[in-house]
């Protein structure tokens, strides 16, 4: 086995074949690796943004419900 230079993926002159990635393989490897990234992002995303929307959601219900019981006291 010759003496490897630099990264085997972007190494043409390398003997050593079975450690490099053919172009299709490193390509569905970045496409894995960018839609994974993107699911993780926006599984973040989500789990900040959906508790504070049914918290806002909730408030705004009961906030409503309070408006309502004073203006029936109020008629009275």
């Amino acid at each position: 086995m010759g003496e490897l230079t630099g990264v085997a993926i972007f190494d043409k002159d390398s003997k050593n074949k079975e450690n490099m990635f053919e172009f299709d393989q490193y390509l569905g490897f970045i496409a894995f690796l960018v839609i994974g990234l993107l699911g993780f992002w926006v599984m973040v995303f989500l789990i900040g943004i959906i508790p504070y929307w049914i918290g806002g959601a909730v408030k705004e219900m009961l906030d409503e419900k309070k408006e309502k019981k004073r203006l029936e006291r109020e008629k009275v």
